[in-house]
C-alpha cells in the first residue's frame, strides 16, 4: 500500500502515542502484579525471622586501644563476659555442694533432682549411676549416714573457648553411726556451654587433673 507523507506521518504519530500508552500501562501495572504475586502468587519469598540466641560470641572482641591500668577491660580478651564468669562459678560452686550433700534415706532420683539444671544430661546419668550403687546405699542406711556440704571458690586452673576449669573445695560434715567428722576435698569442676546453658561437664578430684575444652 502507498502512503502519501502526510499518511505516513499521521501513522508514525499514532505509533509513538500506541507505545507510550503501552509504556504507562505497565509502569502502573507491574508493581500491583507483583504485589498480588506477594500476597497470594507462587513467586513470594518468605524470608526466615531472626533466629534465637546462639550463645555468647568468640573469640573475644579484643582491644585496639592503647591500654591503661584505668580503662583495662580483661573481659575483651577473654571469650567469656564477665556475667558469663559469675555464672559458670556459682554452678560450679552450687554443684559441688549439691553433690556432697545426701541422706541415708534419699533414693537416687532425689540427688539427681538437686543436680538438675547444674549438669550435663551425660554426666547426670553417670552421677546417678554411681549413686545408685547397692553397696553404697546398704552402708548408708545400715549407718544412717548423712553429709551436709558448702563448696569454696579457689581458683581457676584453666579457660578454653567454651570452658572454664574451677578448683572448688568441698567441705562435709558428715554424721555416721551417731558419730561427726569433718571432710574436705577439692574437686576441678569443668563448667561449659550446653546450648544457651552454661553447666558442669566434668567433674574429678584436682589432683588428678582434668581435660580442658569441649570443643
Amino acid at each position: 500500500m502507498n502512503l502519501s507523507d502526510r499518511q505516513r506521518r499521521f501513522l508514525f504519530a499514532g505509533l509513538v502515542v500506541l507505545l507510550a500508552a503501552i509504556g504507562v500501562y505497565l509502569t502502573v501495572a507491574a508493581p500491583d502484579d507483583e504485589g498480588k504475586k506477594g500476597s497470594g502468587g507462587r513467586s513470594s519469598v518468605a524470608l526466615p525471622g531472626p533466629t534465637g540466641p546462639t550463645g555468647p560470641a568468640s573469640p573475644p572482641p579484643g582491644i585496639s586501644s592503647a591500654v591503661t591500668p584505668g580503662t583495662f577491660d580483661i573481659y575483651r580478651l577473654l571469650p567469656f563476659s564477665q556475667r558469663e564468669f559469675a555464672t559458670a562459678a556459682d554452678v560450679a560452686q552450687r554443684f559441688v555442694a549439691a553433690h556432697g550433700t545426701y541422706r541415708y534415706d534419699d533414693d537416687p532420683q532425689t540427688h539427681a533432682g538437686r543436680l538438675s539444671g547444674l549438669v550435663t544430661n551425660d554426666l547426670l546419668t553417670e552421677l546417678v549411676r554411681g549413686e545408685s550403687s547397692p553397696g553404697q546405699l546398704e552402708e548408708r542406711r545400715r549407718h544412717q549416714e548423712t553429709a551436709e556440704c558448702t563448696a569454696t571458690l579457689d581458683r581457676i586452673r584453666d579457660i578454653e573457648d567454651n570452658s572454664i576449669i574451677f578448683l572448688v573445695t568441698g567441705k562435709q560434715r558428715i554424721t555416721r553411726g551417731g558419730q561427726t567428722s569433718d571432710n574436705s576435698r577439692q574437686w576441678a569442676v569443668t563448667v561449659a556451654r550446653d546450648g544457651a546453658s552454661l553447666r558442669v561437664y566434668a567433674v574429678a578430684p584436682a589432683d588428678e587433673g582434668q581435660a580442658g575444652d569441649t570443643g
